[in-house]
């Protein structure tokens, strides 16, 4: 598989880089990249959200009135859920929503989002970003010279680079990761894959990062 490959500035160097077979196989699992993306989603939810059940709220121990003869419905607290004021029935509470997902399902995830952007042209090549301090507007230009302003883009890197993450950061719709650690949630979201051919030369395939 090839895609074209840029130079730090944003030009293009050339349009026939090879991509390693080892991960870009062209085989996209949709079941997996559903039951790691729905992972991900659910390990992102706080959890906290609480009601009270009747035994949890304050108040409401006396019977508001006898039980016949007045006309009424019968009541035996005025924390009813029926009630202004009252409890709540089958409400939530805190829990934890964490999925645990294998970690093959994890590595076949991830690089079925990498075949599947590579396969629709999403996948690019930079050569490596060796950034002496932290600079935005180096990642800046490289983003104009590639004309992807405006879109999501995903810069993965070789290794942990934290000039190039702190360069990126601040820009909107950039995220930058190193290459094992990015999730298939991170490369479904983007609009273009860009990643460094250093971290390519050897490359072993992607862990599946989160989830």
């Amino acid at each position: 598989m090839e895609v074209t490959a840029y130079t730090r500035q944003g030009e293009v160097q050339k349009t026939d880089a090879a991509l390693p077979d080892a991960t870009f196989d062209g085989i996209v699992n949709e079941h997996a990249l559903h039951q790691v993306v729905t992972a991900i989603l659910a390990h992102r939810r706080q959890g906290t959200a609480s009601t009270k059940t009747r035994g949890a709220v304050r108040g409401g121990g006396r019977k508001p009135w006898r039980q016949k003869g007045t006309g009424r419905a019968r009541v035996g607290t005025i924390r009813s859920p029926l009630w202004r004021g009252g409890s709540v029935v089958f409400g939530p509470h805190p829990r934890s929503y964490d999925v645990r997902v294998p970690r093959k399902v994890k590595r076949l995830a991830i690089r079925s989002a990498l075949n599947a952007r590579a396969a629709e042209g999403s996948v690019a090549v930079v050569e490596p970003l060796d950034l002496e301090q932290p600079r935005t507007k180096d990642i800046s230009g490289l983003i104009k010279g590639i004309g992807v302003e405006g879109r999501n883009l995903l810069l993965l890197t070789d290794g942990n680079k934290p000039n190039v993450y702190l360069s990126g950061r601040n820009l909107p719709g950039v995220m930058v990761r190193p290459w094992g650690e990015a999730s298939a949630y991170d490369v479904l979201w983007s609009d273009l894959v860009l990643i460094e051919s250093s971290a390519l030369a050897g490359d072993g395939g992607p862990e599946g990062g989160e989830a």
